[in-house]
């Protein structure tokens, strides 16, 4: 699997109308989690969100909002921000601009936000045209990431992905985690580290 866990300044220069990372000098840092809610994952991460008053970004697959839709609720609760991530975790360059857009909008009913991740990071430029009316925000932005922690992956292990989160962030970094099946084995024990670390270097942690 190849990925990389800090984005190329020259994939920033392809596709300059999508946030990459946030302009800013403060020592100010923007977690992001996608595909949940998740029933034992998400909790988790609130749980450790909250130890250091932390506000992060969750990018929500909307059959995960109907399936736990309490949990979706604690998010906003606590202060959070979320995200359309698409109703099915679709990939936009092997599905068909229509039927993309229609997932989109589906997840959209549940998921009321202008902020939309699209799914592997993968989204045809004539979908990206269409996300504003497609989520009935005209301040609506595509949301991709600087730094990628890797916890998806199975052949690296959590102080792997811990040391992807950490290595090459800087202010204004947005670092991508999900709140997952699949991530949480990694996730657990990178995030409490992750999160000990910045706060050890006044760090504070925003939502987007």
């Amino acid at each position: 699997m190849k990925y990389f866990v800090k984005t190329p300044w020259w994939l920033k220069m392809i596709y300059p109308g999508r946030l990459w990372h946030v302009n800013t000098s403060e020592k100010a840092l923007y977690l992001t989690f996608d595909d949940g809610p998740h029933p034992v994952a998400t909790p988790f991460v609130l749980d450790e969100l909250k130890k250091y008053n932390a506000r992060a970004t969750f990018f929500c697959i909307g059959k995960n909002v109907d399936k736990y839709p309490d949990i979706y609720k604690r998010i906003l609760a606590e202060g959070h921000r979320v995200g359309n991530h698409t109703n099915n975790h679709l990939n936009g360059w092997k599905t068909a601009n229509a039927a993309y857009l229609e997932d989109i909008a589906a997840a959209a009913n549940k998921i009321k936000s202008g902020l939309f991740r699209p799914p592997y990071g993968r989204i045809r430029s004539s979908q990206a045209k269409r996300i504003t009316s497609t989520l009935n925000d005209k301040y609506s932005k595509i949301v991709m990431w600087d730094v990628l922690s890797g916890d998806f992956d199975d052949k690296i292990s959590g102080e792997e992905c811990f040391s992807n989160a950490t290595i090459s962030t800087k202010e204004g970094s947005i670092i991508v985690f999900h709140d997952s099946e699949k991530a949480f084995l990694r996730l657990k024990d990178a995030l409490p580290r992750t999160l000990h670390f910045f706060a050890e270097k006044k760090y504070s942690f925003f939502h987007l």
